[in-house]
């Protein structure tokens, strides 16, 4: 199918960055892709190879913390997307979201043909209804879409990519081979405390690497508090293609179950990934680079969807021994073992 295509992910960086394969194959044939997002996820748009244009609008029934639905919020978004004049659309979801909602704004824009994934019923509100067996990986079940639409990729591309050149981000890091460790996630339940991330700290700059720490504008105390004067904090520093400039340029990544995970994968980075199994590792877990997933997956809060942790003491994350960690660091980063490291400091920001 040619013409202008719209893709919509109305999720979180992570999620959008997930969508990549599916956009990727779709513009391979498409003469324009617009990429309709939710504003949690704009910027992980801008980052995607393959899209034209992108429109951010907030779906009550997906973001976290939804104004009400009132007449004026749909009509906002039937208006936006009438104005685009595409010919056809891919929704794309998560296994427990219903692309629905959003298929039947679209036919009321007018969309001509409209595909997703969904278990329900669709009435007239889907000409594709696709079904996926099984457990893929996120970026998979995605991808599964756009071939059932006719869109298709080279098996070896079917994993997430970013747009380059990237900044030149050597002011806040020095020069390449550090250890990034990222602590935080959206929600509490998928993060380690941050007694845990600061011990992995102190054990990964024991073990000779040197190591920066990232998070979001909201998670300078976080990363503030774990850095404790012996790694560099970049805490609130970089924006997302920054962040994805320091992620390349690492000789691994340690993460929970977060979009700095996905972005290290994007960007060809092996990943340590602390894994709190609320939701499945083999949907959710870092895929398209070397990864180590760490943290116990079969631990009481196993398939819960927890946003907070339902288990006292956090168990799956907080009983890590941080030399687990620094020994999956080593399986990845031979040429960076600690003795060779470059520990010149001088130019890193403070």
């Amino acid at each position: 199918m040619t013409g202008r295509i719209l893709v919509a992910r109305l999720d979180n960086l992570g999620d959008v960055l997930l969508a990549g394969p599916c956009v990727r194959a779709v513009a391979s044939t498409a003469s324009s892709v617009v990429m309709l997002v939710g504003p949690r996820g704009r910027a992980a748009a801008e980052l995607l190879p393959g899209v034209d244009e992108i429109v951010s609008w907030c779906a009550p029934w997906i973001d976290p913390e939804p104004e009400p639905v009132t007449p004026s919020v749909i009509d906002d978004l039937v208006r936006r997307v009438r104005a685009l004049r595409v010919d056809a659309a891919l929704i794309l979801t998560s296994f427990h979201q219903s692309p629905l909602p959003l298929a039947l704004a679209l036919r009321m824009a007018g969309v001509p043909w409209i595909g997703a994934i969904s278990e329900d019923y669709p009435g007239s509100l889907l000409d594709l209804r696709h079904r996926v067996d099984g457990d893929p990986p996120e970026a998979l079940r995605g991808l599964s879409l756009a071939a059932a639409a006719g869109y298709r990729l080279p098996r070896h591309d079917w994993h997430p990519r970013v747009r380059r050149p990237l900044p030149d981000v050597q002011r806040l890091v020095g020069k390449p081979g550090y250890v990034v460790l990222h602590p935080a996630a959206s929600a509490a339940a998928r993060q380690p405390s941050a007694a845990t991330s600061a011990a992995i700290v102190r054990a990964v700059t024991a073990a000779g690497y040197r190591v920066v720490v990232t998070g979001g504008p909201g998670e300078t105390a976080l990363t503030n508090a774990i850095t404790d004067g012996i790694a560099t904090d970049l805490g609130g520093k970089t924006s997302l293609p920054q962040l994805a400039a320091v992620l390349d340029n690492a000789a691994a990544v340690v993460a929970p179950n977060t979009s700095a995970a996905h972005l290290a994968t994007a960007v060809g980075t092996p990943v340590v990934s602390l894994f709190a199994p609320v939701v499945l590792a083999g949907r959710w877990a870092p895929y398209g680079s070397d990864c180590v997933l760490l943290g116990d997956q079969s631990a009481p809060c196993r398939s819960s969807r927890a946003r907070t942790c339902p288990v006292p003491g956090h168990p799956c994350l907080d009983s890590l021994d941080p030399d687990q960690v620094v020994g999956a660091i080593a399986q990845f980063a031979p040429g960076h073992s600690p003795e060779e490291v470059d520990r010149d400091d001088e130019c890193l920001a403070g």
